[in-house]
């Protein structure tokens, strides 16, 4: 038995009781919907005013909320989408699933792009404004859209061609290894993301090591800049969780065959809900320039003029 289909026999096996199923449906809607509020805010906040589409740093913040909403959106979507159609059309499953990973892998590479512009911020002062302009952020995140297509989209035609055309009408479990079941696919997913885990990595350390040491030797907002540095340092850290999640379920089914279901639901809420609820806190209430422009935002829509 293949990964796949073992992880679909075990969820129709061990199917969770009303009343556990609600109770999660609940908890992923009111996280999904609080969570889609506080990045909307934060998108109204920078449309709003022009001194963000000038600074390199909110431009990534932006594409990074926008990355974070897309996400949730669709992963809460294919959530309560498993508890009440529970098999949906492989075609359909296969867009969802499509758009789902490329937002899910951009956010550790817009993360990484945001240490690299906070690292030559604070180690190159000097240079921030040469290197770091708004058109090569544009060109950065179409790079990073780019990168995500180029490790996804291959499972799409590696499936196009091997499966029989009757396979895109059947309906299936909507899950990564039902919707591109081909295991060469399963193979380069782990190489790829291995190889992702390595690049990604190497940069927040070295970034943000080199920031520690400068961060110490400065004297102005040096606790400042080690919280957010630790909290950028989490929030990476979960994302990351991301490229070892096919590694977890298998040791979850090895591990908790019985609880597979609810260990699942910890393991979507840890890796995919809670890092993007981390970036509001960052950028939109510890920023100081951004927290001014979202205080004026938010009183303005509750006491209009």
């Amino acid at each position: 038995m293949n990964v796949s289909s073992a992880n679909v026999t075990v969820v129709v096996q061990y199917r969770d009781s009303f009343t556990k199923a609600v109770t999660k449906n609940v908890i992923v809607v009111v996280l999904g919907i609080s969570i889609s509020y506080i990045n909307a805010s934060l998108i109204q906040t920078f449309r709003k005013h022009q001194i963000f589409y000038m600074n390199p740093r909110y431009i990534l913040f932006f594409h990074l909320v926008v990355n974070d909403m897309i996400q949730v959106m669709l992963t809460v979507m294919l959530f309560i989408i498993s508890y009440t159609i529970y098999k949906m059309n492989v075609s359909i499953c296969s867009v969802f699933i499509l758009l789902a990973l490329f937002a899910t892998e951009n956010t550790p590479l817009n993360l990484a792009c945001m240490a690299i512009e906070c690292y030559i911020a604070i180690c190159l002062p000097l240079h921030h404004v040469q290197i770091c302009t708004v058109k090569r952020t544009y060109w950065l995140i179409g790079l990073m859209w780019a990168t995500s297509m180029l490790s996804v989209l291959p499972d799409l035609f590696i499936t196009l061609a091997t499966q029989p055309v009757d396979f895109f009408q059947s309906r299936v479990f909507c899950l990564r290894e039902t919707a591109f079941p081909n295991p060469r696919i399963i193979k380069k997913r782990d190489i790829t993301y291995i190889v992702y885990l390595v690049i990604v990595w190497f940069v927040i350390f070295y970034t943000y090591f080199r920031i520690i040491f400068t961060a110490k030797t400065a004297s102005r907002d040096t606790k400042k800049a080690r919280n957010t540095i630790l909290l950028h340092g989490f929030q990476v850290l979960l994302c990351m969780a991301t490229y070892a999640v096919p590694f977890l379920k298998q040791a979850l089914l090895q591990w908790f065959p019985k609880n597979y279901s609810d260990s699942l639901f910890a393991c979507y809420i840890i890796v995919q809900i809670l890092p993007r609820s981390i970036s509001p806190i960052i950028y939109g209430i510890r920023d100081k320039t951004f927290r001014q422009y979202l205080k004026k935002y938010l009183l303005c829509k509750v006491s209009p003029q």
